[in-house]
Protein backbone atom coordinates (compact mmCIF):
# COMPACT_ATOMS: atom_id res chain seq x y z
CA UNK A 1 0.00 0.00 0.00
CA UNK A 2 1.35 3.30 -1.10
CA UNK A 3 1.19 6.11 1.89
CA UNK A 4 0.05 9.58 0.40
CA UNK A 5 0.92 12.98 2.53
CA UNK A 6 1.18 16.49 1.98
CA UNK A 7 2.90 18.82 4.02
CA UNK A 8 4.02 22.92 3.80
CA UNK A 9 7.55 22.64 5.47
CA UNK A 10 10.85 21.14 4.38
CA UNK A 11 11.34 20.20 7.56
CA UNK A 12 8.28 17.77 7.55
CA UNK A 13 9.88 15.12 5.10
CA UNK A 14 13.53 15.98 6.31
CA UNK A 15 13.83 12.60 6.93
CA UNK A 16 12.87 11.50 3.60
CA UNK A 17 15.42 13.30 2.41
CA UNK A 18 17.64 10.79 4.11
CA UNK A 19 19.25 7.96 2.22
CA UNK A 20 18.84 5.50 5.10
CA UNK A 21 14.88 5.61 4.65
CA UNK A 22 15.50 4.50 1.07
CA UNK A 23 15.16 7.34 -1.24
CA UNK A 24 17.48 7.48 -3.74
CA UNK A 25 17.92 10.87 -5.73
CA UNK A 26 19.27 10.34 -9.09
CA UNK A 27 22.16 13.49 -10.15
CA UNK A 28 22.03 15.12 -6.82
CA UNK A 29 21.75 18.97 -7.55
CA UNK A 30 22.09 21.92 -5.43
CA UNK A 31 18.27 22.44 -6.46
CA UNK A 32 17.42 19.15 -4.94
CA UNK A 33 18.76 19.45 -0.88
CA UNK A 34 16.32 20.39 1.73
CA UNK A 35 18.93 23.82 2.76
CA UNK A 36 17.48 24.86 -0.73
CA UNK A 37 14.14 24.51 -0.26
CA UNK A 38 14.13 25.32 3.17
CA UNK A 39 15.73 29.25 1.72
CA UNK A 40 12.46 29.06 -0.99
CA UNK A 41 10.53 29.20 2.19
CA UNK A 42 12.37 32.05 3.52
CA UNK A 43 11.23 34.15 0.64
CA UNK A 44 7.69 33.98 1.09
CA UNK A 45 6.52 31.23 -1.61
CA UNK A 46 3.80 28.43 0.23
CA UNK A 47 5.03 25.22 -0.69
CA UNK A 48 3.10 21.78 -1.20
CA UNK A 49 5.32 18.79 -0.33
CA UNK A 50 3.58 15.84 -1.72
CA UNK A 51 5.18 12.96 -0.51
CA UNK A 52 4.83 9.13 -1.30
CA UNK A 53 5.91 6.11 0.14
CA UNK A 54 5.97 2.35 0.30
CA UNK A 55 8.17 0.09 2.08
CA UNK A 56 11.74 1.23 1.96
CA UNK A 57 10.69 3.76 -1.27
CA UNK A 58 9.85 7.40 -1.05
CA UNK A 59 9.55 9.81 -3.75
CA UNK A 60 8.34 13.69 -3.11
CA UNK A 61 7.10 16.05 -5.80
CA UNK A 62 7.95 19.88 -4.17
CA UNK A 63 5.31 21.94 -5.76
CA UNK A 64 3.24 24.80 -5.28
CA UNK A 65 0.03 26.70 -6.53
CA UNK A 66 0.20 29.10 -9.43
CA UNK A 67 -3.30 30.53 -9.82
CA UNK A 68 -5.27 27.43 -10.28
CA UNK A 69 -2.62 25.28 -11.33
CA UNK A 70 0.07 23.12 -9.23
CA UNK A 71 3.81 24.16 -10.78
CA UNK A 72 7.05 23.00 -9.40
CA UNK A 73 8.05 25.00 -5.93
CA UNK A 74 11.12 26.91 -7.54
CA UNK A 75 12.57 30.40 -8.80
CA UNK A 76 14.80 31.17 -11.44
CA UNK A 77 17.75 30.92 -9.44
CA UNK A 78 17.23 26.77 -9.96
CA UNK A 79 18.51 25.44 -13.21
CA UNK A 80 16.18 22.38 -13.17
CA UNK A 81 12.90 20.56 -11.07
CA UNK A 82 12.78 17.38 -11.07
CA UNK A 83 11.14 14.62 -8.64
CA UNK A 84 12.94 13.07 -5.97
CA UNK A 85 12.53 9.59 -6.59
CA UNK A 86 14.30 6.11 -8.17
CA UNK A 87 14.58 5.95 -11.49
CA UNK A 88 12.60 3.12 -11.62
CA UNK A 89 8.97 1.31 -12.19
CA UNK A 90 9.25 1.64 -7.93
CA UNK A 91 9.58 5.56 -8.35
CA UNK A 92 7.15 5.76 -11.61
CA UNK A 93 4.52 3.94 -9.43
CA UNK A 94 4.87 6.03 -6.41
CA UNK A 95 4.82 9.67 -8.47
CA UNK A 96 1.68 7.83 -10.54
CA UNK A 97 -0.19 7.67 -7.04
CA UNK A 98 0.88 10.93 -6.27
CA UNK A 99 -0.74 12.59 -9.69
CA UNK A 100 -3.79 10.39 -9.06
CA UNK A 101 -4.27 12.16 -6.09
CA UNK A 102 -3.25 15.47 -7.03
CA UNK A 103 -6.65 15.58 -9.66
CA UNK A 104 -8.14 16.45 -6.61
CA UNK A 105 -6.35 19.52 -5.90
CA UNK A 106 -6.05 21.33 -9.75
CA UNK A 107 -7.27 20.83 -13.29
CA UNK A 108 -3.46 21.22 -14.40
CA UNK A 109 0.02 20.51 -13.02
CA UNK A 110 2.40 22.26 -15.22
CA UNK A 111 6.33 20.52 -14.27
CA UNK A 112 9.35 22.84 -15.59
CA UNK A 113 12.03 22.79 -16.58
CA UNK A 114 13.02 19.05 -16.74
CA UNK A 115 15.81 17.31 -17.96
CA UNK A 116 16.12 14.44 -19.52
CA UNK A 117 19.18 13.27 -19.72
CA UNK A 118 18.56 12.04 -16.44
CA UNK A 119 15.39 10.33 -17.26
CA UNK A 120 13.32 12.69 -15.10
CA UNK A 121 11.08 14.30 -17.92
CA UNK A 122 10.41 10.75 -19.19
CA UNK A 123 9.94 9.53 -15.51
CA UNK A 124 7.37 12.40 -14.92
CA UNK A 125 5.13 12.10 -18.28
CA UNK A 126 5.09 8.50 -17.97
CA UNK A 127 3.97 8.75 -14.28
CA UNK A 128 1.30 11.36 -14.86
CA UNK A 129 -0.08 9.82 -18.21
CA UNK A 130 -0.68 6.19 -15.99
CA UNK A 131 -2.36 8.24 -13.86
CA UNK A 132 -5.33 9.45 -16.39
CA UNK A 133 -3.76 12.77 -16.66
CA UNK A 134 -3.45 14.26 -20.53
CA UNK A 135 0.59 15.04 -21.24
CA UNK A 136 1.80 17.33 -23.16
CA UNK A 137 5.70 17.52 -23.35
CA UNK A 138 7.64 20.51 -25.16
CA UNK A 139 11.40 22.20 -24.90
CA UNK A 140 11.10 24.90 -22.83
CA UNK A 141 14.90 25.66 -22.66
CA UNK A 142 18.08 24.95 -23.26
CA UNK A 143 20.82 24.06 -21.32
CA UNK A 144 24.78 24.48 -21.96
CA UNK A 145 27.21 22.19 -20.83
CA UNK A 146 30.80 21.05 -21.29
CA UNK A 147 31.63 17.09 -20.15
CA UNK A 148 35.49 17.43 -19.91
CA UNK A 149 36.57 14.08 -20.02
CA UNK A 150 39.47 14.48 -17.71
CA UNK A 151 40.82 17.32 -19.62
CA UNK A 152 43.40 19.67 -18.14
CA UNK A 153 42.57 22.92 -18.42
CA UNK A 154 45.30 23.95 -21.10
CA UNK A 155 43.71 20.44 -22.90
CA UNK A 156 40.23 22.30 -22.61
CA UNK A 157 41.61 25.97 -23.31
CA UNK A 158 43.12 24.77 -27.00
CA UNK A 159 39.61 23.80 -28.04
CA UNK A 160 38.13 27.04 -27.74
CA UNK A 161 37.86 28.91 -30.55
CA UNK A 162 40.21 31.18 -31.78
CA UNK A 163 38.71 35.04 -30.75
CA UNK A 164 38.53 33.89 -27.48
CA UNK A 165 41.84 32.63 -27.04
CA UNK A 166 43.23 35.84 -28.43
CA UNK A 167 41.24 38.06 -26.49
CA UNK A 168 42.75 36.70 -23.07
CA UNK A 169 46.26 36.55 -24.52
CA UNK A 170 45.58 40.41 -25.42
CA UNK A 171 43.78 41.55 -22.25
CA UNK A 172 44.62 38.97 -19.46
CA UNK A 173 46.95 40.74 -17.77
CA UNK A 174 45.54 43.97 -17.56
CA UNK A 175 43.25 42.68 -14.60
CA UNK A 176 43.96 40.80 -11.64
CA UNK A 177 41.67 37.58 -10.76
CA UNK A 178 40.76 35.85 -7.01
CA UNK A 179 38.44 32.78 -6.63
CA UNK A 180 37.65 32.23 -2.99
CA UNK A 181 36.25 29.06 -1.52
CA UNK A 182 35.35 30.43 1.71
CA UNK A 183 32.16 32.66 1.88
CA UNK A 184 33.86 36.52 3.12
CA UNK A 185 31.12 39.17 3.44
CA UNK A 186 33.18 41.85 2.38
CA UNK A 187 33.76 40.05 -0.98
CA UNK A 188 30.13 39.32 -1.21
CA UNK A 189 29.39 42.88 -0.91
CA UNK A 190 31.40 43.82 -3.69
CA UNK A 191 29.84 40.72 -6.16
CA UNK A 192 26.64 42.96 -4.92
CA UNK A 193 28.07 46.21 -5.89
CA UNK A 194 28.65 44.95 -9.05
CA UNK A 195 25.75 43.08 -10.30
CA UNK A 196 23.61 46.12 -9.10
CA UNK A 197 25.31 48.53 -11.40
CA UNK A 198 25.67 45.65 -14.39
CA UNK A 199 23.52 45.76 -17.57
CA UNK A 200 21.71 42.68 -14.65
CA UNK A 201 18.36 43.01 -14.00
CA UNK A 202 17.49 43.39 -10.37
CA UNK A 203 17.73 40.33 -8.01
CA UNK A 204 14.36 39.33 -7.19
CA UNK A 205 16.03 37.74 -3.71
CA UNK A 206 19.20 38.88 -3.17
CA UNK A 207 19.02 38.10 1.04
CA UNK A 208 18.68 34.35 -0.17
CA UNK A 209 21.25 33.98 -2.87
CA UNK A 210 23.68 35.55 -0.06
CA UNK A 211 22.56 33.49 2.13
CA UNK A 212 22.88 29.97 -0.25
CA UNK A 213 26.07 31.13 -1.18
CA UNK A 214 27.29 31.85 3.02
CA UNK A 215 25.67 27.75 3.43
CA UNK A 216 27.54 26.82 0.13
CA UNK A 217 30.77 28.57 1.36
CA UNK A 218 30.53 26.83 4.83
CA UNK A 219 30.04 23.00 3.20
CA UNK A 220 33.49 24.06 0.75
CA UNK A 221 31.14 24.26 -2.31
CA UNK A 222 31.77 28.06 -2.79
CA UNK A 223 33.81 29.32 -5.86
CA UNK A 224 33.31 33.12 -6.22
CA UNK A 225 35.69 35.07 -8.48
CA UNK A 226 36.58 38.84 -8.99
CA UNK A 227 38.03 40.64 -11.25
CA UNK A 228 40.11 43.93 -10.33
CA UNK A 229 41.41 47.03 -12.14
CA UNK A 230 43.53 49.57 -10.15
CA UNK A 231 42.67 47.08 -6.71
CA UNK A 232 38.88 48.17 -7.64
CA UNK A 233 36.94 45.14 -8.34
CA UNK A 234 35.13 45.27 -11.90
CA UNK A 235 33.52 41.89 -12.21
CA UNK A 236 31.92 39.31 -10.12
CA UNK A 237 31.10 35.61 -10.80
CA UNK A 238 29.52 33.23 -8.52
CA UNK A 239 29.86 29.11 -9.05
CA UNK A 240 29.50 26.33 -6.81
CA UNK A 241 31.19 22.71 -7.12
CA UNK A 242 29.12 19.78 -6.25
CA UNK A 243 29.23 16.18 -7.31
CA UNK A 244 32.10 16.63 -9.85
CA UNK A 245 30.46 19.21 -11.43
CA UNK A 246 30.73 22.91 -11.38
CA UNK A 247 27.93 25.16 -11.63
CA UNK A 248 28.01 29.09 -13.01
CA UNK A 249 25.03 30.61 -11.11
CA UNK A 250 25.55 34.13 -11.77
CA UNK A 251 28.24 36.53 -13.39
CA UNK A 252 28.28 40.43 -14.06
CA UNK A 253 30.62 43.13 -14.71
CA UNK A 254 30.94 46.95 -15.26
CA UNK A 255 29.69 48.25 -19.04
CA UNK A 256 32.64 51.18 -18.11
CA UNK A 257 35.46 48.51 -18.29
CA UNK A 258 34.06 46.82 -21.79
CA UNK A 259 37.60 47.23 -23.18
CA UNK A 260 39.17 45.55 -20.45
CA UNK A 261 37.10 42.26 -21.23
CA UNK A 262 37.83 41.07 -17.40
CA UNK A 263 34.58 39.16 -17.76
CA UNK A 264 36.46 36.90 -19.71
CA UNK A 265 39.65 36.78 -17.61
CA UNK A 266 38.01 35.84 -14.89
CA UNK A 267 35.89 33.40 -16.48
CA UNK A 268 39.01 31.55 -17.73
CA UNK A 269 40.62 32.03 -14.14
CA UNK A 270 37.57 29.74 -12.72
CA UNK A 271 37.25 27.34 -15.63
CA UNK A 272 41.09 26.53 -14.45
CA UNK A 273 40.81 26.33 -10.47
CA UNK A 274 37.49 24.32 -10.80
CA UNK A 275 39.16 21.93 -13.65
CA UNK A 276 42.58 21.51 -12.51
CA UNK A 277 42.02 21.89 -8.78
CA UNK A 278 38.38 20.70 -8.46
CA UNK A 279 39.07 17.80 -11.01
CA UNK A 280 35.47 18.35 -11.63
CA UNK A 281 33.63 16.17 -14.63
CA UNK A 282 31.54 18.94 -16.24
CA UNK A 283 30.34 22.72 -16.21
CA UNK A 284 26.73 23.20 -16.35
CA UNK A 285 26.12 26.97 -17.30
CA UNK A 286 22.37 26.51 -16.65
CA UNK A 287 19.65 27.61 -19.07
CA UNK A 288 19.67 30.25 -21.93
CA UNK A 289 21.02 30.28 -25.56
CA UNK A 290 23.13 32.99 -25.17
CA UNK A 291 25.53 33.00 -27.99
CA UNK A 292 28.53 33.56 -25.86
CA UNK A 293 28.13 30.32 -23.31
CA UNK A 294 29.09 28.41 -27.22
CA UNK A 295 32.32 29.63 -27.16
CA UNK A 296 33.17 28.09 -23.30
CA UNK A 297 30.66 24.66 -23.49
CA UNK A 298 30.98 21.30 -25.65
CA UNK A 299 27.53 21.01 -25.94
CA UNK A 300 23.60 21.43 -25.34
CA UNK A 301 20.91 19.97 -23.86
CA UNK A 302 17.24 20.44 -23.99
CA UNK A 303 15.28 21.49 -21.01
CA UNK A 304 10.88 20.40 -21.05
CA UNK A 305 8.10 21.20 -19.34
CA UNK A 306 5.58 19.07 -18.69
CA UNK A 307 2.22 19.85 -19.15
CA UNK A 308 -0.70 17.54 -17.32
CA UNK A 309 -4.38 18.38 -17.88
CA UNK A 310 -7.13 16.22 -16.24
CA UNK A 311 -9.43 16.08 -18.98
CA UNK A 312 -12.33 15.49 -16.49
CA UNK A 313 -12.68 19.19 -15.94
CA UNK A 314 -14.09 21.92 -17.72
CA UNK A 315 -11.02 23.69 -17.21
CA UNK A 316 -8.45 21.69 -18.78
CA UNK A 317 -10.29 21.82 -22.12
CA UNK A 318 -9.93 25.58 -22.12
CA UNK A 319 -5.93 25.01 -21.23
CA UNK A 320 -5.90 22.45 -24.21
CA UNK A 321 -7.33 24.69 -26.57
CA UNK A 322 -4.51 27.39 -25.46
CA UNK A 323 -1.74 24.90 -25.87
CA UNK A 324 -3.07 23.69 -29.15
CA UNK A 325 -3.08 27.63 -30.25
CA UNK A 326 0.53 28.08 -28.89
CA UNK A 327 1.80 24.70 -30.54
CA UNK A 328 0.45 26.39 -33.94
CA UNK A 329 2.46 29.53 -33.20
CA UNK A 330 5.72 28.56 -32.38
CA UNK A 331 5.93 25.22 -34.78
CA UNK A 332 9.50 25.23 -34.67
CA UNK A 333 9.50 24.36 -30.80
CA UNK A 334 10.27 20.73 -30.63
CA UNK A 335 8.43 18.27 -28.73
CA UNK A 336 9.83 15.25 -27.11
CA UNK A 337 10.26 12.24 -30.02
CA UNK A 338 7.11 10.26 -29.99
CA UNK A 339 6.63 8.38 -26.76
CA UNK A 340 3.11 6.73 -25.86
CA UNK A 341 1.89 9.20 -23.45
CA UNK A 342 2.43 12.16 -25.79
CA UNK A 343 -0.44 13.80 -26.85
Amino acid sequence: MIDISYHDSVKDVQAMFDANTGLRIGEMTPFDRPQWYDLLEQTGLNPIYAAASQGDDRAILSLMKEGSRIVPFRNWYAFTWQPLAQRNAAGDALIAKLAQDLKSRAHRVTLEPLANENGAADQVARAFAMAGWRVEVTQCDVNHVIHLGGKSFAEYWKERPGPLRTTLKRKGKKVTTKVIENFDPALWDQYEQIYGASWKPEEDHPKMLRAFAKAEGEEGRLRLGLAFYDEKPIAAQFWTVENDCAYIHKLAHLDEHNRLSAGTTLSAALFEHVIDQDRVKAVDFGTGDQPYKADWMGQTRPRYRVDCLNMKRPAAWVDLAKLAFHRLKDADVPMLAQRPWAG
